[in-house]
């Protein structure tokens, strides 16, 4: 039996079809004069859609237009379906671009108005069309910034384990701290209890000093004014560990190009393949 190389179960992935590219090229191109007025179109929508639901919640002005936005909402939902179905159906494999980043908020822009037939109040949520607003990056080729939130990510993400142990000895220094300043201050000067004395802690601890609870004695006072110093210290330490793990990486020129079968951008000006998949960015 014959074994199939490398190159031969790489475009096991049927080729799209002239439709299928033709819609691919204008919905997630943006450096061709179609994908520009689309891209541009786009965004006027989502401003518009997010506007019309920002001013739905202003209860005066809800009561006089409340028909009018209703049918802005529904037209922009129904706008936004067409176009998420449009997606799906010019790429390769649907479920790539569904579970990706853009796929996941462009699907959670449109479920608001339909769970709202259910849930009246649900339709503000669609305030989270917001959200795509970042594709504004591709249209006009600031592509470099998503490689900086892609550093950033991985740098949160490597550094998760060294957070979490920080935040648990965080979490035993405001209990004990709380403790001391419910012994301090006791009940009549409104430390009530070890968990609301734990929760001046983390207050003031902070640095967010709210004020609907306060010290009263000197030694409160000043016990209060080596916390505030401290807090300083503990807000600037995850900073330091997010950013050793930081590395500044070589800039390279890449274009806007999506890839029609796994969806992702930020390929070099001159690739002729996926870097992350392997296919054919053209057929």
């Amino acid at each position: 039996m014959a074994k199939l190389n490398y190159n031969e179960l790489r475009y096991k992935t049927p080729s799209l079809s002239p439709l299928q590219r033709k819609i691919h090229d204008i919905i997630f191109e943006a450096d061709t004069f179609w994908g520009k007025v689309f891209d541009i179109t786009l965004l006027i929508f989502i401003f518009l859609s997010v506007t019309v639901t920002a001013l739905d919640s202003v209860e005066s002005i809800h009561s006089e237009y409340a028909s009018f936005f209703n049918t802005c909402e529904w037209v922009f939902t129904v706008l936004f379906t067409i176009e998420y179905i449009l997606r799906l159906y010019s790429v390769a494999k649907p479920l790539y671009y569904a579970i990706s980043f853009f796929g996941i908020i462009d699907l959670v822009s449109i479920l608001p108005n339909y769970v709202s037939l259910f849930i009246p109040e649900a339709r503000f949520l669609s305030i989270v069309r917001i959200l795509r607003f970042f594709r504004v990056f591709r249209l006009f080729k600031l592509v470099h910034f998503t490689h900086e939130v892609d550093l950033l990510l991985a740098s949160l993400k490597r550094s998760v384990k060294r957070i979490a142990i920080f935040t648990f000895y965080v979490f035993i220094i405001v209990f004990c701290i709380g403790s001391i300043m419910y012994i301090i201050e006791g009940p009549e000067n409104g430390f009530t209890s070890i968990p609301v004395s734990v929760y001046w802690a983390v207050v003031t601890l902070t640095t967010v000093g709210y004020g609907d609870i306060s010290p009263k004695t000197p030694l409160g006072q000043a016990f209060s004014f080596f916390i505030m110093l401290l807090g300083y210290g503990i807000i600037a330490i995850p900073t330091g560990i997010v950013t050793s793990e930081m590395i500044v990486p070589k800039k390279e020129k890449i274009t806007t190009q999506s890839c029609p079968y796994c969806c992702k951008e930020g390929h070099d000006t001159d690739a002729k393949f996926c870097k992350y998949c392997g296919k054919p960015l053209n057929d």
